[in-house]
């Protein structure tokens, strides 16, 4: 079988950043994702169509097709009141942390930039926005999807998501 849209594929991967490691699944379980639903990253599911089980490879994916590009808008004031768990954060906000702003659309994760007494500068650009990727991935199975995760959007079961 090989990968389409509405198939099911575990894989095991490593992400570079350069000659940098920044993820490894090997220590654990394989990813599992739903192909065609955008569970991962473009550049990523674009290289995967058409592969079939054992296969390994190893992509470069640009900006665009990874995380995009960082925006000149993306460092925010934002009322330290405004941040999820604001009680538990007081005085223990750090330049470098991850924290989830409580917006109109749900909680938008963001990393801080500078703290102040009562607003917190944050970047919201995602951690790697303007860096080219590469993944040497290890394709481990593929199956058909059920029509609970075609309906869900996502695989479920090992690795995926769990209902």
């Amino acid at each position: 079988m090989k990968i389409s849209s509405g198939t099911v594929v575990t894989f095991h991967y490593r992400l570079l950043k350069g000659d940098q490691e920044l993820e490894n699944s090997s220590v654990g379980e394989p990813m599992a994702y739903l192909h065609g639903h955008k569970n991962i990253v473009v550049g990523l599911e674009e290289a995967m169509i058409g592969r079939e089980a054992n296969e390994e490879f190893t992509v470069i994916i640009p900006p665009e097709k990874a995380y995009g590009f960082k925006s000149d808008d993306a460092v925010q004031r934002v009322p330290i009141k405004h941040l999820h768990d604001s009680k538990k954060l007081k005085g223990k906000l750090k330049p470098g942390m991850l924290v989830d702003i409580n917006t109109a659309q749900g909680a938008k994760q963001a990393r801080v930039v500078k703290v102040g007494s009562s607003v917190v500068d944050v970047d919201t650009d995602h951690p790697l926005a303007g860096v080219t990727l590469t993944f040497e991935v290890k394709i481990e199975s593929i199956r058909e999807a059920s029509a609970d995760e075609i309906t869900h959007g996502h695989a479920h079961g090992a690795g995926g998501h769990q209902h």
